[in-house]
């Protein structure tokens, strides 16, 4: 999987869930650069690195490179803490048609949900 976001996860694992979703397990790397910069001290998960893992994972699961057309209802509910919180699940609900891909995602560390959103991606 390529991505622009490089060494800023790990996908360690996946599973299409019994209602058609996809369920993804992410390791933060906490040592990235981002971090450094956001914020010294104090590191948090860049919300547009978050919506770029949905993408990166969207393609994986699809096979098709995309592009962002929309979002809408982008809720960031808590803050992502690499050093707190590096493992996060991601459950992404794929509806796909012949030019277009909808995906609304919920994005959890433990029993807290740190981010949800719906976005349409342009296939290219």
């Amino acid at each position: 999987m390529q991505t622009i976001l490089t060494d800023f996860y790990t996908l360690h694992s996946y599973e299409k869930a019994d209602n058609g979703n996809f369920l993804a397990n992410i390791l933060l790397n906490k040592e990235h650069d981002i971090f450094k910069g956001h914020f010294p001290g104090n590191p948090v998960t860049p919300g547009v690195c978050m919506m770029q893992i949905v993408k990166d994972l969207t393609e994986k699961f699809t096979g098709s490179k995309l592009f962002l057309k929309s979002a809408s209802n982008v809720k960031f509910m808590a803050i992502i803490n690499p050093f707190e919180t590096p493992d996060l699940v991601l459950d992404l609900d794929i509806n796909e048609t012949e030019d277009e891909i909808k995906v609304k995602n919920t994005t959890i560390f433990g029993e807290t949900i740190a981010l949800k959103l719906s976005v349409t991606y342009k296939k290219l």
